[in-house]
């Protein structure tokens, strides 16, 4: 039997997939190591920051007016990195939402996921083979 799983309508919802995407990160061998370990990030800034991101692609609320790019420079990350973000946010969309919006999320994050990969390669070309 399939159960029903809602799109992603409200702020809720955001909150919702940010939240759980990052229990998931957090317990990752691979990517663990680079929030927690590396980057040191913190969690109850970090969070919030995710959600109005979110919230801006795909609500439209236009709260996020940052530029997530430059933080991720420093980072010790390579293809594998994007390629086990990407796994485990469309398994977490999946798992908690189905329809239009949450497509879209799942789009958006590709792109975000394939341009950060690009210009990182870029930057330096050695550190994503």
């Amino acid at each position: 039997m399939t159960q029903f799983r809602p799109d992603i309508h409200s702020e809720a919802d955001v909150q919702r997939l940010v939240d759980t995407f990052y229990q998931k990160v957090n317990q990752d061998e691979l990517l663990d190591p680079v929030f927690n370990g590396f980057a040191h990030v913190d969690w109850q800034r970090h969070l919030p920051i995710m959600y109005d991101f979110w919230s801006s692609l795909l609500l439209g609320t236009s709260r996020y007016a940052g530029r997530p790019f430059p933080k991720h420079i420093p980072l010790p990350v390579d293809a594998t990195h994007f390629t086990r973000w990407m796994q485990l946010f469309e398994a977490t969309v999946d798992e908690l939402f189905a329809g239009p919006v949450a497509d879209i999320a799942k789009e958006r994050a590709v792109n975000i996921a394939t341009m950060f990969e690009y210009r990182l390669r870029k930057r330096n070309p050695l550190s994503l083979l």
